[in-house]
């Protein structure tokens, strides 16, 4: 495999960083950000030049570990998995035929002061030459760069110079009087002007010594440039009437007219022309290439990557984005162009720097040369305050960045994920937290268990004598291990008409009966049972509120599967769940007999603590051993199965059981039969019953506990959610 030479040095790296971000920046939006900031749009300027620091710093970086990489949509999607590497590849890819457009639609103005000419058709006209040259294969060269920088570097520095004693300190009045407000906006607006500062990461293969050299050029290109605006944009408010350059689509070639005259008007033309060409060939040239890229990892159709044999271009990919920008400049306004493609640059570069966080928190090979200081802030920052400033740009910008990120959500589902099956480095990094904070919340509830607990054993129904031992038998295990005791209480439901008296309160057979039996059992299972009667007209609220007095540790109950009318709308043991002050087991009550083998049912994601804790208690009171079940090996990739074992692994570490593992199938194959199961059960009635979260194994054959924790440790239906989505 051919290698490209790295002889590209620092000058070089400067130039082609420096070349990309001039352009519309400074010959066009001045005049528009003046509207929104007046002569605060100089603080504009510097802002936005402040706020693209992370994404510089972030793209340095990953440049320097994947050289050959290629543009930020690799890095996203790469770092992020496709759903967000979509998003990224399709938001750059409108920013750079947003910023084509606007080169054209704000340079032409420039071409019109020297030449009588309609501005539309003479910008589409521009725009179809400029496709064409793309089409047959036409590229600028590193020697033409570089001259049009020289060249625009000069006409700028000689503006600024000649322009500067010609300020007027009355122009900069009342600086601040569009409020914060406007100067956000207008940074906004003006963020696009830096957009060009990582285009140098393209061309990473070829720059000498990386690690120094990207870095040094894109920060270093970055500062100047931020300095040049700033300097550039300070003259021309202070040499021009307050207001007069205010909307003009010619604002540079305004003031130079006022203090260099005709000259200085004219090399300004040739400058601005020059730039904003080369901005909006570029712009083609390189938004053609993500479709053409997203194609070749399958998350466009494959005809955008296919090459014209007689070109050696991507024609489809040119002739789409060319219809984009043709597009564009004919029925979209110029402000509405600018405010869109920073928008979208925002964007991106809010997702480069979550990007470096998943590299450095995930497995994936990663070994920058350079290394973004401050880390994690850095990014965190960059990526919140690119955020927030997307939500000062006005409806224009959000409704369109809300419109590319839903349809590029909807292709992922509808195109891409049927055909791609790869994750990002970002999955791997949240699968790792979730796991670590799962296994923390664990080692914390196993070593926080009261010194004696109790649990409340509650019969809600008369049961057969085999049933009821069954159930004192698993609350007695639950309590063995620290000396507690079991409560176990007949609750008794009579009609709302019926006065509670003492005729009705009178212990009976059935109760004496029943307190003989418990005497019987705590003797046999050598724990303290305590039993009692209650009656009362509703016996979910009597559950609840003995559980409240007693200050009891857990609640157990009987409890059959519910049809759907049930789990949706409750019955009384669904709402002792809801409301009860502690933890609630719910049993399938198929018999209970010194249970050796305890199997610990995962459905996606980690096992809830109380799971853990319960299932270890029966195992240890019965000197049993604690099994795993998972589903068997499917399409889940090679990093989240050594995950899994990882996090297996460490729990069997944390519990004082023997653990075993076992993949069981969800086709029908019968594992081998358990003593018990242990679940978690879902904490909403609602999401239970339309999204039921059992998992999809066969029937055990033997008796269930779903465990329900407290209100006050139940995990979010946000942590579930990613607990799904990471495993």
């Amino acid at each position: 495999m051919k290698e490209l030479e790295r002889d590209l040095g620092l000058p070089s790296v400067l130039a082609i960083s420096i070349g990309a971000m001039i352009g519309s920046g400074i010959f066009i939006l001045p005049a528009l950000a003046l509207e929104i900031a007046g002569p605060a749009v100089i603080l504009a300027y510097a802002l936005a030049g402040l706020l693209v620091v992370p994404a510089a710093l972030s793209k340095s970086e990953m440049a320097t570990a994947m050289p050959e990489a290629g543009g930020t949509y690799i890095y996203i999607e790469r770092g992020m998995g496709p759903l967000l590497g979509t998003i990224a590849g399709v938001g750059t890819w409108f920013s750079l035929s947003f910023k084509g457009a606007l080169a054209l639609v704000g340079g032409v103005p420039y071409l019109l002061l020297l030449f009588d000419l309609p501005l539309k058709p003479v910008a589409l006209g521009l725009a179809a030459v400029l496709i064409l040259v793309n089409v047959v294969g036409a590229k600028q060269t590193g020697r033409l760069q570089v001259a049009i920088v020289v060249v625009m570097l000069a006409a700028l520095g000689w503006f600024a110079a000649g322009s500067a004693p010609s300020v007027q300190s009355a122009n900069y009045a009342n600086f601040l009087g569009f409020g914060v407000e406007g100067i956000l906006a207008a940074t906004g607006l003006v963020f696009v002007s830096y957009a060009g500062v990582t285009k140098v990461a393209s061309v990473a293969e070829e720059v000498e010594d990386p690690g120094r050299n990207i870095p040094l050029g894109i920060l270093g290109s970055l500062a100047f440039t931020t300095i040049l605006y700033v300097v550039v944009v300070a003259v021309l408010v202070g040499i021009t009437d307050p207001g007069s350059v205010a909307g003009s689509l010619t604002p540079v070639a305004v003031g130079a007219e006022q203090t260099l005259g005709r000259a200085g008007v004219v090399v300004v033309i040739v400058a601005a022309m020059l730039a904003l060409v080369s901005t909006a060939n570029a712009g083609i040239l390189s938004s053609s290439r993500y479709p053409f890229a997203m194609s070749r990892d399958q998350l466009a159709p494959p005809s955008l990557s296919s090459v014209s044999e007689r070109f050696g271009t991507p024609v489809t990919s040119i002739t789409l984005t060319g219809a984009v920008l043709l597009a564009l400049i004919a029925f979209v306004p110029i402000l509405d162009i600018a405010k869109l493609a920073s928008a979208f640059q925002i964007m991106v570069f809010a997702m480069i720097n979550v990007a470096v966080i998943a590299f450095r928190e995930g497995t994936a090979e990663y070994e920058p040369v350079f290394t973004s200081p401050l880390y994690p802030w850095i990014q965190v920052f960059g990526a919140v305050s690119g955020l927030l400033l997307l939500t000062q740009m006005g409806t224009v910008a959000l409704a369109g960045a809300a419109v590319i990120t839903v349809g590029s959500v909807v292709w992922y589902l509808l195109y891409v994920r049927p055909r791609v099956d790869r994750e990002g480095a970002a999955t791997d990094a949240i699968r790792r937290q979730v796991s670590r904070e799962a296994l923390s919340e664990i080692e914390s509830a196993l070593a926080e268990r009261p010194d004696t607990s109790e649990v409340l054993l509650a019969l809600t129904k008369d049961l057969d004598p085999e049933r009821e031992r069954s159930l004192v038998a698993l609350a007695a295990d639950l309590v063995r291990g620290d000396g507690g005791r079991v409560v176990a209480v007949r609750f008794e439901e009579v009609p709302d008409q019926a006065p509670l008296t003492e005729d009705v309160a009178a212990q009976s057979a059935a109760d004496r009966s029943f307190e003989t039996r418990m005497e019987a059992l705590a003797d046999e299972f050598d724990v303290d049972v305590e039993a009692d009667e209650i009656v009362s007209h509703d016996t979910k609220h009597a559950v609840v509120n003995f559980a409240s007095h007693r200050g009891v540790d857990r609640i157990v109950a009987e409890h059959e599967p519910l049809r759907l009318r049930s789990r949706l709308f409750g019955d009384p043991i669904d709402w002792v769940v809801r409301h009860a002050p502690c933890d609630v087991l719910l049993v399938d009550n198929l018999g209970y007999d010194d249970p050796e083998r305890v199997v610990l049912s995962g459905d996606v994601g980690p096992y809830p603590p109380l799971a853990v804790d319960v299932a270890e208690a029966v195992a240890a009171a019965n000197g049993g051993e604690l099994s795993l079940w998972q589903p068997a090996a499917g399409d889940g990739s090679d990093k989240q199965r050594r995950l899994v074992e990882d996090y297996r692994a460490e729990l069997a570490e944390l519990v004082s059981v023997p653990v075993g593992t076992e993949s069981v199938r969800t086709d029908g194959g019968r594992p081998p039969m358990p003593d018990l199961l242990v679940r978690r059960g879902a904490d909403h009635r609602l999401r239970n019953a339309l999204l039921d979260e059992r998992p999809e194994f066969p029937n055990p054959g033997c008796t269930t506990v779903t465990v329900y924790p407290h209100e006050s440790s139940r995990v979010g239906l946000s942590r579930r959610l990613v607990e799904r989505l990471a495993f």
